[in-house]
């Protein structure tokens, strides 16, 4: 998606907020700036930012005025992996060695809330209180999904709603928001910036339902880690509570914790694989995308709304 944007009208607007980024996380503390550097160059798909821009589309387009806020939702994502990471105590990310591994927790912890304030200090720069209110709530709801990541490992007993609100607060929120404030920065009207919120959540619940596929699907290469890695962290995902439906496979799964084999694994991921859990949790995922559709169709017509569904067809063929 992201080379995508790079040919279209937004690339010297995007080419802005990644400049912007690298200047929001230098530090006069050296330890600081190269951990925080760290995180910046292992990439991603930068698609908070993409949404901001896009949905500033649909008011005022001022990239100025914009560009601080994709960049505060961004350092606010990259904050919460730093954090993530911790919890799950990961060596690598996107294939590359994590904060936590490279230094310790310690750092990886402060480069993290660092990372928080300076996003924090990038949105002062947007003078409407609605903006602030959405931002706060969203932190709110972000730290509430961390803490009850830790509380739901290994709880095999929960219920899909628990997930479900779980994935909301880890990945759709933010999504959700950067759609929003892109909307609100640039002046739209309260009805539109509801609409994109909207948008960006049904976006946002299919993105994380087909990562946690992929997680199953995907090779070692492709992820940067091992297939099953979630579930052998104790996170319960969609084609976990599928495959569970059936007695002898949710015995297996039920005796999963963090020093079950390679070889367990393996054989419990063709378990889930073969269940038909994979196959359901996708046809999950296409119906938050056509909700996302029909939100979409109802917005006014701009040059945004192409590559938003353009978005929506990438999500919906991501291979990993």
């Amino acid at each position: 998606m992201k080379l995508t944007l790079l040919n279209s009208s937004l690339k010297a607007d995007f080419e802005i907020i990644e400049k912007g980024m690298e200047v929001a996380v230098k530090s006069d503390v050296e330890l600081l700036e190269k951990a925080s550097i760290q995180l910046l160059k292992a990439g991603g798909k930068r698609i908070r930012p993409v949404f901001v821009l896009l949905s500033a589309k649909f008011g005022s387009y001022d990239i100025e005025k914009i560009k601080n806020a994709a960049i505060a939702l961004e350092l606010i994502h990259m904050a919460s992996l730093v954090h993530d990471d911790v919890i799950d105590n990961a060596n690598l990310r996107r294939g590359k060695p994590t904060i936590n591994y490279t230094w310790n927790d310690r750092i990886a912890l402060h480069t993290g809330d660092y990372i928080l304030a300076r996003s924090l200090e990038y949105m002062t720069s947007i003078e409407n209180s609605i903006a602030h209110k959405i931002l706060s709530n969203a932190i709110i709801e972000v730290c509430l999904g961390e803490i009850e990541q830790i509380k739901d490992k290994y709880r095999f007993n929960q219920s899909v709603r628990d997930y479900l609100r779980r994935i909301k607060r880890k990945t759709a929120l933010l999504i959700a928001v950067s759609c929003e404030l892109g909307a609100v920065a640039a002046g739209t009207s309260e009805k539109i910036h509801k609409q994109l919120f909207k948008f960006g959540y049904y976006i946002g619940m299919s993105y994380q339902i087909t990562d946690d596929i992929l997680d199953f699907i995907g090779t070692e290469k492709e992820l940067g880690k091992p297939a099953g890695e979630d579930l052998h962290q104790g996170n319960i995902t969609l084609p976990v509570f599928y495959a569970m439906r059936d007695d002898y496979i949710k015995s297996k799964i039920i005796k999963v914790n963090e020093y079950t084999s390679r070889e367990e694994m393996d054989s419990i991921i063709a378990l889930i694989k073969s269940s038909g859990a994979i196959e359901y949790s996708k046809a999950i995922s296409r119906r938050y995308l056509e909700k996302a559709k029909n939100v979409l169709e109802q917005l006014p017509n701009n040059k945004a709304k192409k590559p938003l569904e353009e978005i929506i067809n990438y999500i919906g063929n991501r291979k990993y």
